[in-house]
């Protein structure tokens, strides 16, 4: 989801993980910001990718990529990679055409919530039916109005169609968090204008025993397993667990 790094920062952090480049079948891009796009086409020709992307992020983002690796998606149908799908939705967001994702496999879900000015009806529908969801916890209001940044730039970050606050993206996990949600990867934070331990304990001291990460913006998360555990009775009314399993990690 995204490349907003290079190619080669993608394969280092990758190796340190110990996952095969191989391991990526496609890439989706939410929108044109050079800090989702910078390093997808390198990436794309390099290891002959698929980019699933809209006709107006591409004619907006100026990217040049091989005509038979583009993919177009829409809101209206899930895409299929593997046993993966992908679900796109509409966000508020100063773009062209923006989206956010939710990434499902057997019966697992797990919702990508970035870039988002306004928790919208859309964004709260899928919150609500992730297990997992990286979540944006852009900036911290005092931190926006006391910094250095111009008038117009804290204005368009704050605006309906910016980036979500570290209290816009609380107020959705403690209003909108299912029971069985199990990691909040908090995301998107802004260097300037927020600081990672100051959202841990924000999130932390709501957390009611979902597993809350902080993804640094200079290098991968560890992989997560996320599963689904639901109990079903069998004839002797012992309970038996039944998993389902999607493993994520924060490049």
């Amino acid at each position: 989801m995204d490349v907003g790094v290079t190619c080669k920062e993608i394969e280092t952090r990758m190796a340190r993980l110990g996952l095969s480049m191989q391991k990526i079948k496609g890439i989706f891009i939410s929108h044109e910001h050079s800090d989702h796009i910078k390093g997808v086409a390198n990436l794309s020709k390099k290891y002959n990718l698929p980019v699933y992307i809209t006709t107006a992020t591409l004619r907006q983002g100026r990217l040049y990529l091989d005509r038979n690796l583009i993919r177009s998606f829409s809101s209206a149908d899930p895409v299929f990679v593997g046993n993966l799908s992908i679900t796109a939705f509409s966000k508020l967001h100063d773009a062209a055409d923006p989206y956010s994702f939710t990434v499902s496999c057997n019966d697992v879900r797990v919702g990508i919530f970035t870039d988002i000015g306004t928790p919208c009806d859309n964004l709260i529908r899928h919150f609500s039916q992730c297990h997992a969801a990286f979540l944006e916890s852009n900036y911290d209001d005092q931190m926006l109005e006391n910094g250095s940044y111009p008038y117009f730039l804290k204005n368009r970050i704050r605006g309906e169609r910016g980036h979500l606050s570290n209290a816009q993206a609380l107020e959705v996990f403690k209003t909108y968090r299912p029971s069985f949600m199990s990691h909040l990867f908090l995301s998107h934070l802004s260097k300037n204008n927020n600081c990672p331990k100051l959202v841990n304990e924000l999130f932390s001291s709501h957390a009611q025993g979902t597993k809350i990460v902080v993804a640094s913006r200079y290098r991968e998360t560890e992989v997560y397993p996320i599963y689904n555990e639901t109990k079903s009775k069998v004839p002797n009314f012992f309970p038996t667990l039944k998993k389902a399993q999607l493993e994520f990690a924060f490049l």
